[in-house]
């Protein structure tokens, strides 16, 4: 007598996988060979599931390493990225600086300049 798929499958079971949590439960040794096969279905969409959880964390953990700035950057690159990280705080400042307006904003660049080149140093 030849295996059945669903016997052949259970052999291939990842040994931390959902599907082998489920052989291991009582319910199982009590199911009829369809409920086992509806229970198969369950345990490995949930195994995808948790796949593609994992290659998502994995992705994010990798842009956020390949999005850091060092501190050595050009100031340009520094506020663009500051500008990607905080929205918010970007579009106050633009605001301020639109109601301060650009005489204003001329002559403290021009008093703040020279404070900060020395502090570079």
């Amino acid at each position: 007598m030849s295996e059945t798929p669903i016997q052949s499958a259970a052999s291939s079971v990842a040994p931390g996988s959902a599907l082998a949590a489920l052989e291991k439960e009582a319910r199982w040794a009590h199911a009829t060979v369809q409920e086992q096969a509806v229970l198969r279905r369950i345990a490995q969409q949930r195994d995808r599931l948790a796949a593609r959880k994992a290659a998502k964390q994995q992705a994010r953990t990798l842009q956020a390493q390949t999005q850091a700035i060092p501190a050595d950057a050009p100031f340009v690159e520094r506020a663009l990225a500051f500008a990607r990280l905080h929205p918010l705080a970007s579009v106050g400042l633009v605001g301020v600086a639109l109601w301060v307006g650009p005489r204003k904003l001329m002559r403290v660049g021009m008093a703040v300049l020279p404070l900060l080149s020395k502090l570079r140093r």
